[in-house]
């Protein structure tokens, strides 16, 4: 750590507790990645390397450990330094139908008791949808049926940067018993990332670019209406400079919550916006983009304005979608990319085989990345949304698109984008819905047709992708995969949810209004 003879200067002090806290983060973050570790075993690595090995070896009385054992695993409310004006937990989850949900607890609760043992829900709630909180005909999910418990990952926890009194924390939902359930989100993208791992030694990093719309209220004849909060264009200079106040506040939260921004600007439509997430591990990005949803959210709400994710706020405007831009690694080494040895339009025979998965299973995949009928009314022709069953190099009317960023060399890709996903989807369950078909790919050696270089509106020879939530609902029904890796009763919910919300948008129309608030 230093040598004796510079114990006169401080700054080895410094130097040796910065190096050797930057060297145990990258052994454990490589461990996490080869799924040697769990995050949360590494947590407690690190606990035990940098605090209870000195509490031991120095034989310290500290006044916030309940005990001085160093197995002692457990850290009551009173032990967490800097916590004593925390008022409320919230436990956040995403269901199935897209929702961002919460149960906030006080804080003497949340570490006395629930941080380990969790609290309950009831199973039905699974399976409620966007317009109704009860479970969908056909999930087999009552409210009569089993509790499941939601518990803390403390690898999560994070105070809420705009409401500092406050934190919030992601929950996996656990059975009775303590296994995993069935229905847990991110549980379904953390089994399909096992498998990739353990039979292609292969990890997915993601990267996600959200639009959204800000809406100011209005007034009209009595009646509140929500209208664009500017009437600018695409990377407009004015739109960002009236809206910058909102958005630096909202990088400064990000930032503080360690989801680093690459960019952000102005979209195409009136009051839109956008902003891109750097990418990480699949499973890391995926909690990202709900923590990025709920502050970009709270920080409009908190000036008074909305921001929406819903795909087509305003039939008039171009859609919003959150495009998910996707890589393979092996040994820290992108193994998408081609090589002299292999190179396929730019890709490696493990990047196209990956590609041919998630092509040949795009119709069911949609079924999770635009899980709503209101998904649909995005996904046209000639609007950047991928409305054609198709693939092409930097083609942005393909819904998968190869991307060759700077720095990358032009004969080569360093990973793809889907662009037929939306603020409706639940990111876990649309990322290990196209890793899922990512493992079939590798699996069956699948090959990719020629890439598409022109619009695909103006060639005849390419199938249009679903036109509705019904018929990726159908093909998702037929195809076993999403069934056998995914697990039979989170696909047979799945299904079963968005057949009830095509009846009953079908038959209300007017209620998509409505879903601003919720999405």
């Amino acid at each position: 750590m230093f040598s004796t003879d510079g114990y006169a200067f401080p700054e080895t002090y410094y130097l040796g507790a910065k190096w050797a806290r930057d060297v145990v983060y990258r052994v454990l973050s490589a461990a996490c990645e080869d799924g040697d570790l769990t995050i949360q075993e590494a947590i407690e690595a690190v606990e035990d390397i940098f605090r209870r090995n000195a509490l031991h070896l120095y034989k310290l009385n500290v006044f916030h450990e309940k005990t001085t054992s160093i197995d002692d695993n457990t850290i009551s409310s009173s032990s967490c330094l800097g916590k004593d004006d925390v008022i409320l937990v919230r436990m956040v989850w995403n269901d199935a139908s897209g929702q961002h949900r919460c149960r906030a607890l006080p804080a003497e609760r949340f570490y006395g008791i629930a941080r380990n043992k969790g609290v309950g829900l009831g199973i039905a709630a699974v399976g409620f949808t966007s317009f109704r909180d009860a479970p969908a005909v056909g999930t087999n999910l009552t409210c009569a049926g089993e509790e499941i418990r939601l518990v803390a990952d403390m690898s999560t926890l994070l105070r809420i940067p705009w409401s500092r009194n406050e934190e919030m924390v992601m929950v996996d939902m656990l059975t009775g018993s303590g296994e995993a359930s069935e229905y847990c989100p991110r549980n379904a993208l953390r089994k399909v990332t096992k498998v990739l791992l353990d039979e292609f030694n292969v990890t997915v990093k993601a990267g996600f670019e959200n639009e959204f719309y800000l809406l100011r209220k209005s007034f009209s004849e009595g009646h509140e209406h929500w209208v664009p909060y500017d009437n600018s264009s695409y990377c407009s200079t004015s739109a960002f400079d009236g809206a910058s106040f909102m958005l630096k506040e909202a990088h400064s939260c990000l930032k503080a919550a360690g989801i680093v921004v690459e960019q952000m600007h102005a979209e195409g439509g009136n009051g839109q916006f956008e902003i891109a997430l750097k990418y990480v591990l699949c499973t890391l990005a995926a909690d990202n983009q709900i923590y990025a949803r709920e502050i970009i959210k709270s920080i409009a709400r908190k000036h008074g304005v909305i921001a929406t994710f819903l795909p087509k706020p305003d039939l008039n405007e171009l859609g919003s979608g959150c495009h998910v831009h996707l890589s393979l690694w092996k040994n820290d080494q992108n193994v998408f990319m081609g090589s002299n040895k292999y190179n396929y339009h730019g890709m490696s025979n493990t990047g196209e085989r990956f590609l041919a998965g998630v092509y040949h299973h795009l119709p069911s995949i949609l079924a999770f990345t635009a899980p709503h009928p209101h998904s649909y009314d995005r996904i046209q022709p000639n609007t950047f949304t991928g409305a054609y069953l198709c693939w092409g190099k930097e083609n942005r009317e393909a819904p998968l698109r190869t991307s060759c960023p700077p720095g990358v060399p032009p004969d080569f890709v360093s990973n793809f984008e889907i662009r037929s996903f939306d603020g409706c989807a639940n990111p876990h369950l649309g990322l290990a819905a196209i890793v899922n078909a990512g493992i079939d790919g590798l699996r069956r050696g699948l090959k990719l047709p020629p890439p598409t270089e022109l619009n695909p509106a103006d060639c005849a020879s390419h199938e249009r992708l679903p036109h509705d939530l019904l018929g990726s609902v159908e093909a998702l029904a037929a195809d076993k995969i999403f069934h056998e890796l995914m697990g039979d009763k989170l696909v047979t919910s799945v299904i079963a949810m968005r057949k009830a919300e095509i009846e009953h948008y079908a038959k209300n129309p007017g209620a998509v209004h409505h879903l601003i608030h919720r999405y």
